[in-house]
């Protein structure tokens, strides 16, 4: 009896005994989520360490007295400070809080130095902003700057470089900079301000490329197939530089970096004959890029002179857009003829000297170093002729030595320009004759400015440094540089550009369409908007009096695409005259119930978008070359012409060699409704929109897979709108939309402390700030927010000078 307990008390004993290998299992386990959890809590608090301080206290040495800084429910800075420095001083200092990689970034973007973070990959781009020389245009720019403005841009630059040493000794840098290998940063500069100014004025500024475009053209189709594509049937336009040496565009220039299709923008204003206050509202939305941080940074600056709120790109001192105590103002991009190609003449022995009025003229050589991250620097050979820098040969893909001719580019923002001046005075404005006084140093990028003031007075200006062509008709092709009879040295007098005050109608709009008469004396351009978004925005302003603010708001989200009201009963009327299969005329069968407004819950817009896309793979895909294609802007209006013509009974050769506008429609029909059967099933009524129509602010590193969520939180959202109606949003092949609306703003002068604003996708450029990526939804939606000058609640800072 005795063993058997003891043999049972043994069992019980080895059966309470861990195995070994169990043991160390969960000793290494546990080891290991020790060790995960430090490194979350380590990761977190560094992570955190660089959010910008929004509350207490702050001691800085470059203030001369103490400043203040009450951040709103919206995250929007109000910097109020006792003088104009300690005012720039601490802009600087805030942007830098908020948005560091940001300004890193535009400086390294706009200068040509990103390969020495991204690498490689950056290179191309980078040659070609070396070569076109923004930095070099900001630098020479300086000198037009008066002592005001320099003060302003060296306070700023101070306060910026005040955050830099902080972050320096407190080893909080943002997340990124850590991600790209980046501990360090140089010290900011006047110049890094006035280059992120030049890239503005860049990418809005585009025009060579459409004339390198028709370039092509006329060397590779008939006289007849090249004209028909060009923005105007030319009467005059210098072909005979066809007889020169082709430069293949393929090799250099269709790889240039290229500006958005669809840069433009809405603004209006109306007088108080027609609004309910008995004020002028005033209404902008600039149309740029969308991404993460926004384009945009918003902020409210108060001294002794200024008074000022808006909006304003990270690094640049001041408001560009936005409204005083006064007046309000917003822009549109006019657009106009301001880049010039020329066709060189290179010496046959020498490479750097070139025709110039039957001499052979010295160019100017700057030799660029572009270090690269993890590769060996390249040297870049820069060569300016008398009109400016030769960017055919940026890639190194064409030889010098080798070729008889290339292409420069004359473009007015690459000469000496004070739009920082223009700036601050615009802040400080009180009236139109201010106003537009200031505008007189503002050169480029030329831009419509609608203006509104508290004396009623509303105003129109289109603006800038715009050349006097001898011809229009030189606009649309690259000019013969050995001849100085085509250069371009005179511009538009001021006081002659398109100028409007307090109309009859009660109401001014543009929305990058054409803003001039045929009687006007002078040429602005021949690539302006497709109609739609100015012709909507003129039919609700006319039949409306006692408008709002509201009505304002409402008007920036109108959906109505009026090309598919024009272009639908067409295509119906062509359409049910072809043999249509059962899906094809239910697809047909909705577009005839269309009430043609591109709502995302809607498959209409789904079904027309993609169709009128189809079209134009149908006329030019096969005919022209992929990277030559991308040179292509402006082809939707091309389209609409050729559409127009053969309405009209014109003959349309691109349509003829397809088959004929019937066939192409047909074609395209099929292919369409093919194609979202597939994506999208057979059942119709579930196809919308928005399934494919989705608005994504991309952050500059989310392309690396894994830092998508981390960066865009939020997955890509459903949204309506196009690229043709007031509520601008334009999308990839893809249907992500990545452009539209960067701002939205309103303003009703009776109220003139309280704006409305979106800033998607939110204020911060800190992921974990609650401000990073909150106006997502109200970006979609419409949801404004309310900032008031006059604000006294929310977080505060005070900066304490040393």
């Amino acid at each position: 009896m005795e063993t058997v307990r003891e043999e049972h008390i043994e069992k019980s004993v080895h059966k309470k005994k861990m195995k070994p290998w169990i043991k160390w299992t969960l000793i290494s386990l546990s080891a290991l989520f020790i060790i995960a959890i430090s490194l979350f809590i380590y990761v977190n608090a560094y992570v955190n360490r660089s959010l910008p301080q929004i509350e207490g206290e702050q001691i800085l040495g470059g203030l001369n007295e103490d400043v203040t800084v009450l951040r709103d429910e919206d995250g929007v800075a109000h910097i109020s400070a006792q003088s104009n420095e300690d005012l720039f001083y601490a802009q600087g200092y805030i942007t830098a809080q908020d948005r560091l990689f940001q300004m890193e970034m535009s400086r390294r973007q706009a200068s040509g130095r990103l390969s020495e973070v991204a690498g490689e990959a950056a290179l191309t781009q980078d040659k070609y902003f070396r070569t076109l020389g923004l930095r070099r245009a900001a630098e020479a720019s300086l000198e037009l700057y008066d002592d005001e403005a320099q003060q302003a841009l060296e306070a700023y630059a101070n306060g910026v470089n005040e955050y830099i040493r902080e972050v320096e000794k407190e080893n909080k840098w943002p997340v990124e900079f850590k991600l790209m290998g980046m501990d360090s940063m140089e010290e900011w500069t006047i110049i890094d301000s006035l280059t992120i100014g030049k890239y503005m004025a860049y990418d809005l500024g585009g025009h060579w490329e459409r004339q390198a475009f028709n370039y092509y053209l006329i060397h590779h189709f008939s006289e007849e197939e090249a004209y028909e594509l060009f923005p105007t049937y030319p009467q005059n336009a210098l072909t005979n530089i066809s007889d020169e040496e082709y430069v293949d565009l393929s090799k250099s220039m269709a790889q240039a970096p290229k500006t958005h299709e669809f840069n433009g923008s809405n603004n209006w204003v109306v007088s108080g004959d027609k609004t309910e206050s008995g004020m002028p509202i005033l209404a902008n939305d600039p149309h740029l890029g969308l991404q993460t941080p926004s384009i945009w940074y918003q902020v409210h600056l108060k001294s002794g002179e200024y008074d000022v709120s808006g909006v304003i790109f990270a690094g640049v001192p001041g408001v560009i857009l936005g409204h005083n105590q006064d007046i309000a103002w917003g822009v549109t991009n006019v657009g106009p003829d301001v880049q010039q190609l020329y066709l060189e003449k290179r010496h046959d022995e020498n490479p750097h000297q070139f025709l110039y009025d039957e001499e052979w003229v010295e160019a100017d050589v700057i030799n660029e170093v572009i270090h690269v991250k993890d590769g060996e620097s390249v040297d870049l050979e820069v060569v300016e002729t008398v009109h400016g820098p030769i960017i055919s040969e940026f890639t190194n893909g064409i030889d010098p030595e080798e070729t008889s001719t290339a292409f420069s580019v004359d473009w007015t923002a690459l000469d000496p320009t004070p739009e920082l001046s223009a700036i601050l005075s615009i802040n400080r404005a009180s009236n139109w004759d201010e106003f537009e006084q200031a505008l007189e140093d503002f050169h480029a990028p030329a831009q419509n400015f609608v203006f509104a003031s508290k004396d009623g007075t509303i105003a129109y200006k289109a603006n800038g440094k715009i050349p006097k062509y001898q011809d229009p008709d030189h606009a649309l092709l690259p000019l013969p540089g050995w001849e100085s009879e085509y250069d371009l040295n005179e511009h538009v007098p001021f006081n002659e550009l398109p100028t409007l005050i307090n109309p009859e109608k009660g109401f001014i709009a543009t929305a990058n369409n054409k803003v001039i008469s045929d009687q006007y004396p002078y040429h602005i351009s021949h690539m302006w908007a497709q109609p739609y978004r100015y012709t909507r925005i003129y039919q609700v302003l006319e039949k409306q009096d006692q408008l709002t603010v509201e009505d304002m708001m409402k008007l920036q989200m109108d959906q109505m695409n009026l090309q598919a009201e024009w272009l639908v009963p067409i295509m119906v009327d062509i359409l049910e005259n072809q043999d249509l299969s059962e899906d094809e005329k239910s697809a047909l069968s909705l577009l005839k119930d269309w009430d043609y407004n591109d709502d995302k819950n809607d498959p209409q817009p789904l079904i027309f978008h993609q169709f009128f896309d189809e079209v134009e793979e149908q006329l030019f895909s096969e005919h022209i070359p992929e990277d030559i294609y991308s040179m292509f802007s402006g082809k939707g209006q091309n389209v609409d012409q050729l559409i127009a013509n053969v309405l009209s009974g014109e003959t349309s050769l691109w349509f003829d060699k397809n088959g004929g506008l019937e066939k192409v429609f047909k074609d395209s029909f099929t292919i369409t409704v093919q194609n979202l059967k597939d994506e999208y099933g057979t059942d119709m009524n579930n196809w919308a929109w928005g399934d494919y129509h989705q608005v994504y602010f991309a952050h500059p590193l989310s392309n690396i897979s894994f830092l998508d969520r981390f960066f865009n939180k939020m997955d890509p959202v459903q949204v309506g709108g196009s690229h043709v109606t007031v509520m601008a949003t334009s999308f990839r092949d893809d249907g992500t939309v990545d452009h539209g609306a960067s701002w939205r703003f309103v303003i009703d002068m009776d109220r003139i402390d309280q704006s409305y604003h979106i800033v998607g996708p939110g204020q911060a450029g800190h992921y974990r700030s609650k401000w990073y990526d909150d106006q997502i939804i109200d970006w979609v939606e419409g949801n404004y927010h309310l900032t008031d000058t006059k604000a006294d609640s929310g977080s505060t800072l005070h900066l304490i000078a040393d």
